[in-house]
């Protein structure tokens, strides 16, 4: 496919990149955790504080703080992942790849990682997970 695009056997001179599509989106889910973590572990004036309640609380069914990071940081990552995609669109005029609005799709009626690498490899196809 891509010459030269991964390092192949190379262990460890650049290290900032995995080479499999699936480790690749974990990181950047991971990394969008991460973020959201910190974001909401800093503090704040009382005034501009949430309750915790309220986020972690969703029709009647609790869940754990880790089960709604982990949806939020799916869901972020899916966010930028439209938001670059639109923006190659808008630059390039190219029409909506096919099979790419059913895997949205998928992954808003069930929000995980196996459905957002689906996501994501409409994307890599056309180099925009860089």
């Amino acid at each position: 496919m891509k010459e030269g695009s991964t390092g192949g056997t190379s262990n460890g001179s650049s290290g900032e990149l995995p080479e499999n599509l699936f480790d690749r989106v974990q990181a950047r889910v991971a990394e969008a955790a991460f973020a959201l973590d910190r974001r909401a572990s800093a503090s704040r004036p009382k005034s501009h504080r949430r309750r915790p309640s309220l986020a972690t609380v969703s029709e009647g069914s609790p869940r754990s703080p880790e089960e709604v990071l982990a949806e939020q940081s799916l869901r972020r990552v899916f966010r930028d992942l439209g938001v670059s995609y639109r923006r190659f669109r808008k630059q390039t005029g190219t029409p909506l790849t096919p099979g790419l609005r059913d895997a949205a799709y998928n992954f808003r009626a069930e929000p995980s990682l196996t459905t957002l690498v689906a996501v994501a490899a409409f994307l890599d196809e056309l180099d925009l997970l860089s």
